[in-house]
């Protein structure tokens, strides 16, 4: 699996943010088996990198880094594997790079100014964060002027809501802690894990 096509594809991404991550493969097949294929691990993380490093073997799976803030951050995600790049804010510096390196990344906006920007530095696709701040009708607003824009709300999606998301024009959302809780990771609890990927994609037909 490479860059984003399956999140495209399958209309989701799931950013994991949890302090411990006991087996990063293990993880990833677990989203995969409930419909999710790609998977953005972040430099929140402990020891990311290493996670990064396991995870890109995981069959079927497209795995990237988020909170990727600086050139240097980029160029180490890459070189351990990344499949993609995911800023919360624009970074030129870390465009650069991925751009450089043939590796796609969604980046950060919320303004109709800072949305703009992202694209024209060559982002796949804009992470409109925090979406839950404004809602679903930001994404029909943004698509006034931007109709064809890929845009991936991430903050505040869940399975009862991501529907309204893509119903408002969303190339993609993010599903985050609902599916992913700190304390499951953690845990080792990849049927629950499953479980949980498998309610959030259900809920988006």
């Amino acid at each position: 699996m490479s860059g984003l096509e399956a999140m495209f594809a399958d209309r989701v991404v799931c950013v994991v943010r949890a302090p411990v991550l006991p087996d990063a493969v293990a993880l990833c097949e677990a989203l995969a088996a409930g419909g999710i294929r790609t998977v953005e691990l972040t430099f929140t993380t402990p020891d990311v990198l290493r996670h990064l490093a396991a995870a890109s073997s995981a069959p079927g799976v497209a795995v990237g880094v988020g909170t990727v803030l600086t050139a240097a951050d980029a160029r180490a995600a890459i070189g351990a594997g990344a499949r993609f790049l995911v800023t919360p804010a624009v970074l030129p510096d870390v465009a650069a790079v991925a751009r450089e390196a043939g590796v796609p990344f969604l980046m950060g906006a919320l303004t109709p100014t800072e949305v703009l920007t992202a694209s024209s530095l060559g982002a796949a696709a804009v992470k409109v964060f925090p979406a839950s701040a404004f809602g679903p009708g930001y994404l029909r607003d943004l698509h006034g002027p931007y109709p064809g824009l890929p845009l991936v709300p991430s903050g505040g999606v869940t399975a009862s809501n991501a529907a309204e998301y893509l119903a408002a024009g969303a190339a993609a959302v993010t599903a985050g802690t609902g599916v992913v809780p700190p304390d499951v990771v953690g845990a080792a609890d990849w049927s629950g894990i499953t479980r949980r990927a498998s309610e959030f994609t259900g809920g988006l037909q």
